[in-house]
This record gives structure tokens, sequence and C-alpha cells, in this order.
């Protein structure tokens, strides 16, 4: 840059814009770094660009999201076998034990979802990840909203001569898990055949970084995915909160309306916080969000169980499940 209020020939050294460089002395243009490069602290030489994403190698918080995905299966497979070892007591046999089973088989598949979420993404990851737990979780909530009806249906068809009879059907759980996740999973399809999450590099939103992240692809079905999860949920929440009254000693609807309630509010606040952050802070969001709902439903629903089954075993007994005292 010439000096104003000196000869012409006489010029000041001044540093290149960002992300430019000059290797050469008393240059007048400076060279324009590549869109995976950043000029080095003197700005004479182009660097590779820093590649961000949650990594096993280089990030601490990948090894304690590992570690808790981990324990959380183990516990969810410990709960697993208590169930099928105490099979035929009345506290497992109650509300449809083969529900159970399945909802603990999709909290277990929930908690290994994390796992596509952690590592460099690909276009196969990017597919996986956001339909897994998709799925994964519409299982589950769909597992609860089919024990809150026929908690529903069970006390309604008490009366003489009522219509509800009918419905208490093995058939009926069956049918509304299977109808509730296969929507769910046509919305995947749709969207993976429409429109796929694929990896992409964001270089702009950071200095010096690559941001390697997943694209969701179309905007719509990602959030037709989770819309329709939310609704899912919105319904067991509604229907749980209204049986959860009725007149059983263990009603299993009040813990369904627990777990529904730490799963909506998990979620809820995940959003804005999803949408505020960007790299791999924002998928950290997204882990945790999966981890703390599968921790919500697995505690909500199955820890009271599991207090009675190994230390109140005298409440583990058909008669005081009916709400009646032995004399």
């Amino acid at each position: 840059m010439a000096r104003p209020t000196i000869h012409t020939c006489c010029y000041d050294c001044i540093p290149c814009p960002e992300g430019e460089i000059s290797n050469r002395t008393d240059s007048d243009n400076c060279i324009k770094c590549q869109s995976d490069e950043w000029p080095n602290e003197k700005r004479d030489r182009c660097l590779p660009k820093v590649m961000e994403f949650i990594s096993y190698q280089n990030d601490n918080i990948a090894s304690l999201f590992s570690c808790v995905s981990v324990f959380g299966c183990l516990v969810t497979g410990f709960i697993f076998g208590i169930f099928t070892s105490y099979r035929d007591t009345p506290i497992v046999k109650a509300n449809n034990r083969n529900l159970s089973y399945l909802l603990l088989v999709s909290i277990i598949l929930s908690f290994l979802s994390v796992f596509l979420f952690l590592g460099r993404p690909n276009d196969v990851t990017c597919r996986l990840r956001e339909t897994s737990f998709g799925i994964f979780f519409s299982v589950a909530v769909s597992s609860l909203l089919a024990k809150t009806v026929m908690v529903c249906v069970a006390f309604k068809s008490t009366k003489p001569g009522s219509p509800w009879r009918k419905w208490l059907s093995v058939k009926l759980p069956y049918t509304i898990v299977s109808l509730c996740s296969s929507f769910q999973a046509l919305i995947c399809i749709i969207w993976l055949s429409i429109s796929p999450p694929f990896q992409d590099l964001d270089t702009d939103s950071y200095p010096g970084k690559i941001i390697i992240q997943c694209n969701e692809g179309s905007d719509i079905w990602f959030y037709s995915m989770l819309g329709y999860l939310g609704f899912l949920a919105a319904v067991s929440l509604v229907l749980a909160f209204m049986v959860r009254t009725l007149p059983d000693s263990f009603n299993e609807a009040k813990y369904i309306t627990f777990s529904m309630l730490v799963f909506c509010s998990v979620w809820i606040s995940m959003i804005p916080a999803y949408l505020s952050t960007r790299g791999k802070n924002m998928v950290a969001v997204e882990i945790f969000a999966v981890m703390a709902s599968s921790a919500g439903l697995l505690g909500c629903v199955f820890f009271p169980k599991c207090f009675i089954i190994l230390f109140k075993s005298e409440m583990n007994r058909k008669a005081d499940l009916l709400g009646k005292r032995e004399n």
C-alpha cells in the first residue's frame, strides 16, 4: 500500500485478507487458498483445514458416549434377563409381557444407534443414523401406547355387557405396534428413496475448519419423521395420563405417563439446542437426546417392576396386583 504523505515509491506492508496468502516479498496481490485449505499465522503458506467430527481418537466425549451407551445396553439386558427369569410371575405377565420384551429390545437398539453418530460420517451412516433412531423409538413408543390402550380396554370391559370385551384380543396390541411402526418405516423408506441423507462438507461456518456432517437431504421428510414420533409420544402421554388413576394397585399407566413426560421433555428441549449449534456439538446434542430418552423409558417403566421382583417379592402376587388383600 502506497504511503499518502511520502514519495509514491514507498510502501507499507499489510497482511493479506483472511483466507489469502502471499509467499513473495513486495507482492502487490495475495493468493486465495483453496476451499479445503487455510493460511498459517504468517499468511505465507496454505495449510489443510482441520477436519471436525466426533472422533474416537481425539475426542474424549466419544469415549464417554460409548461407555454410557454400552452401560445402558448392559442394564437393559440385565432387566431383560430378570423378566425372562420371572416370566411366570404376575407382575411380569401383567399387561402383556411380550410387549415388555419388545420394548426392552427397542431400547437396546436405541442405545446401540448412538454408535452411528460417532466417528467420521459417510453416506451409509448418515442414512442409517437418522432413520434407525426414528424407527426404534417408534417401536418403543408404540409398545407403550399398546400397553396403555390395553389398560384402558381392560377396565372398560369389566362392566357386564360392555362392548369393549370384543377388543380384549391378543392381536390388538400387536396390531397397534405393527401399524404405528410401519407408518414410521414407510416415512423413512420414502425419505431414503426421494432425497436420502448424505455426507456434507461445511467449509464456510468456521475459519480453518471443515465440518464433516450429515445433511438430512430433505428437511420435509426429516421433520415428518420427527413429527410423527412426537405425535405418537403425545397420544401415549395423553392416554396414559387419562387412565393413570384407574383402580389398580400396580397400574402401569402412571409409569408410562412419567416415561412419556421425560421423553417429550428431552426432545422438546433438544430442538432449540440442536438448531442453535453447529458441527460436532450439534451431533453431541442429538446423541444426548437419544441416550436420555432411552434411559427415561427404561427407568420409568421397568425400574419399579424390578424393585418389586427383587426386593418386594411379597407384592408380586396376583391378589396384590388386583388390589385384593388376603385375610
